[in-house]
């Protein structure tokens, strides 16, 4: 028995125009009616609408979204979501932009094995922004050096905290706390850090 189709879109503040997600939903037959819109401002990430989509979701009911990271702002939470949306609630999630994850196209047992494909990629994804960081990291601690400023051997290396702080304070796609759990340091290591960063790298562009 097929289910009702959700839509569901998040835009930040800085992305005022949601037409994009908008119409490659409706292309995909989901009817204006159950298209559901979160616009996040600033570091709220409470998802009023999207929460809304959890309770109406029922079994057998497909959500649509257009790309992957519309269920959440960081890996973990993401693998969360779909777990919570495909296993728990049984319903199906189209992700629009990548073909291989449309769970309909996987029943009769084969559920838990694209959830374990999804969490797979997204491991990978993971893992290949990690070895970007890394390979990056060098450069920026020799042109740290360069410019007089001495690192010592810090906790946190250059290039991994202008990833957290790019996500938190430029993209406002992760709280500050969320970048400290992340990281596995304290509060005042996270903003000694920020102050550092703020001080030695952002006023080069000055």
């Amino acid at each position: 028995m097929s289910g009702r189709k959700y839509g569901y879109i998040r835009v930040s503040s800085k992305e005022q125009n949601p037409a994009r997600q908008e119409d490659a939903l409706l292309k995909a037959g989901v009817e204006k009616d159950y298209i559901f819109m979160d616009k996040l401002s600033g570091k709220n990430f409470d998802r009023p609408e999207y929460q809304l989509i959890k309770r109406l979701l029922k079994e057998d009911d497909v959500l649509f979204i257009k790309d992957l990271d519309r269920l959440g702002r960081n890996h973990r939470m993401i693998k969360e979501e779909w777990k919570e949306i495909t296993m728990n609630i049984g319903a199906d999630i189209v992700v629009l932009n990548m073909d291989l994850l449309d769970t309909r196209r996987f029943k009769n047992g084969m559920e838990e094995l694209i959830s374990n494909i999804v969490l797979e990629l997204l491991s990978y994804m993971a893992e290949k922004e990690r070895k970007k960081i890394n390979k990056r990291q060098a450069e920026g601690i020799k042109k740290a050096r360069q410019n007089g400023i001495h690192l010592g051997r810090p906790k946190i290396e250059v290039d991994d905290f202008e990833y957290y702080y790019d996500q938190v304070y430029n993209k406002e796609e992760m709280t500050a706390v969320e970048a400290m759990e992340e990281l596995d340091v304290s509060k005042s290591t996270f903003y000694r850090r920020k102050s550092e960063y703020e001080k030695h790298f952002k006023q080069q562009s000055f």
